[in-house]
């Protein structure tokens, strides 16, 4: 495809997300000879603003369609990319059948291998909502059973509290040191959770995320995408 240098995905992404959203038009009841713009210019869209955070009226503009259009085009397969976003179970059932030595779950309630690599990300949440909180809504029952046979979780303070197989750095005592024994368990918390960082840089590869100029609400579809495309990248899915 023309866009493929600038674009700057892979030759995988490119592929799929062509085919998922072609299918997509395809479905019954959608009156596809209808369309402003073809499954090329909707694919060339979406990817450019997951992948370069570019003005939506411009990317309209340049694919000869209307701003509406390209706001609705962009949602549209944002939903379509969503949609093959993995399962928090099947990630677990993977992660044990991969035999992983752990898991992380990082603040933003991003789920990683061993390696940093992202394995799934939660739904949105309100921002003045606590990390446990979100997770004790929408991860922990899940992770608990894995948890307790075999695949911990590591996670960081924020933590403390989450139950059964989740391990947290143990806090300070305003009494006095940390036990020698206690801080050597921190220093290995610590390092053995430091790959996780690797999660957000690669899914910030996606510039969307960056600052999103949308809805707030979308915010996790655009993570999904991003989760998404990103798998496609090193070639899970």
């Amino acid at each position: 495809m023309s866009h493929r240098a600038s674009l700057d995905v892979s030759a995988p992404v490119l592929r799929a997300v062509t085919g998922w959203i072609a299918r997509h038009r395809r479905r019954p009841g959608s009156r596809p000879q209808q369309r402003a713009g073809t499954v090329h210019t909707q694919v060339v869209l979406v990817l450019r603003w997951l992948r370069h955070r570019l003005d939506l009226r411009t990317l309209a503009v340049e694919a000869g369609i209307s701003i509406a259009t390209g706001y609705r085009y962009l949602h549209e397969a944002l939903d379509v990319i969503a949609a093959h976003v993995p399962d928090l179970g099947d990630v677990l059932e993977r992660a044990r059948a991969a035999d992983l030595p752990f898991v992380c779950l990082d603040g933003t309630l991003v789920l990683t291998d061993s390696t940093g690599f992202p394995l799934w990300v939660s739904p949105v949440r309100p921002g003045c909502t606590h990390d446990l909180t979100a997770a004790r809504e929408l991860v922990l029952p899940m992770l608990y059973p894995y948890a307790a046979h075999g695949l911990p979780v590591l996670a960081d303070k924020g933590y403390t509290g989450a139950g059964v197989g989740v391990h947290v750095p143990v806090k300070h005592r305003p009494d006095g040191r940390l036990h020698v024994d206690n801080q050597t368990y921190n220093h290995l918390i610590t390092a053995l959770r430091a790959p996780a960082e690797r999660a957000n840089a690669l899914l910030g590869r996606w510039r969307a995320l960056d600052r999103v100029t949308v809805c707030p609400q979308r915010i996790g579809a655009i993570a999904a995408a991003a989760l998404v495309l990103t798998s496609l990248d090193r070639g899970i899915r």
